[in-house]
């Protein structure tokens, strides 16, 4: 719903009640600042009751306010350029202490998605993965450091993945050419949602792939093509995203594998360190 979320408020207008449609107005001209206001907040701004707020959303589909909130918030991310993203982030920081906001923030984000994480979707991914003929990977811009580390841990794991890396559209699709039933895509994408990654993602769907979708809602473009949905909030921390959700996701799906091939991934670790001994790769001399 969020990128016909606007849209769909101009169109119910004249159904709205007096005070809906002061709600209404607000948020059409300032969602910016209406997507981080509690439903007190907003009521008092715009002048009416609280409860009056929370059957505007209702009205318009959500379950309540805070369903509402999130998903004007997702909007106001993909339309704010980074400069305003900026701006909205240092209003909501303030003058505090940056290093305990951020990292409070950060702490609640994982609480918040262990909360919404759906089990029995994060264990069939698990289990797609492991079955899976070839494992595709794909995330661009800051996705792309996401997709890496899922990359590099999945590759000690299982000899069949592959990271695709693209600099244009045309460059994604030949990579993406050679997918078959039987493999799995493990999309990645957080506001501002790439087009690259939603079209891939279609394309991969027509083929017959299986996908697994790591991204931030319900909402998301990618997520109604996925098979499995793993849902992470993220939010903005400036003109950058907060992605230690999504990570944390990631670094669970990588334990959970590594404990369903214990017994592969253990012989190729100690070769691994045979090589990594031999080369002398690490330092082990200490501080």
């Amino acid at each position: 719903m969020n990128g016909d979320l606007l849209k769909l408020i101009e169109e119910k207008m004249p159904s709205f009640s007096k005070g809906q449609r002061r709600i209404a107005t607000y948020i059409l001209e300032q969602y910016d600042k209406a997507a981080y206001m509690t439903a007190s907040k907003l009521s008092e701004i715009v002048g009416v009751s609280e409860s009056t707020v929370v059957r505007f959303a209702i009205e318009l589909g959500f379950e309540g306010y805070p369903d509402f909130q999130h998903s004007l918030q997702t909007l106001m991310r993909n339309r704010l350029t980074s400069f305003q993203r900026m701006e909205v982030s240092n209003q909501l920081i303030g003058e505090g202490n940056v290093l305990e906001k951020v990292l409070f923030s950060d702490a609640e984000r994982i609480r918040h998605t262990l909360e919404i994480t759906n089990r029995v979707s994060f264990d069939q991914a698990i289990d797609q993965i492991v079955n899976a003929e070839n494992i595709y990977i794909v995330g661009v811009r800051s996705s792309s450091y996401l997709a890496g580390f899922l990359n590099y841990y999945l590759r000690m794991i299982f000899d069949r993945v592959k990271l695709l890396q693209s600099t244009s559209g045309s460059e994604l699709f030949e990579q993406l050419l050679p997918i078959r039933r039987g493999d799995v895509v493990i999309a990645i994408s957080f506001p501002r949602y790439s087009k690259s990654v939603v079209h891939g993602v279609e394309f991969v769907k027509g083929r017959g792939a299986d996908i697994i979708a790591i991204t931030d809602s319900s909402q998301s473009p990618i997520a109604s093509a996925a098979d499995q949905l793993l849902v992470a909030q993220s939010d903005m921390a400036s003109f950058v995203d907060s992605l230690v959700a999504p990570m944390s996701i990631i670094n669970a799906m990588i334990v959970a594998l590594s404990r369903r091939k214990q017994e592969d991934l253990d012989r190729r670790l100690r070769e691994l360190e045979d090589v990594w001994d031999r080369y002398d790769v690490y330092d082990k001399k200490g501080n």
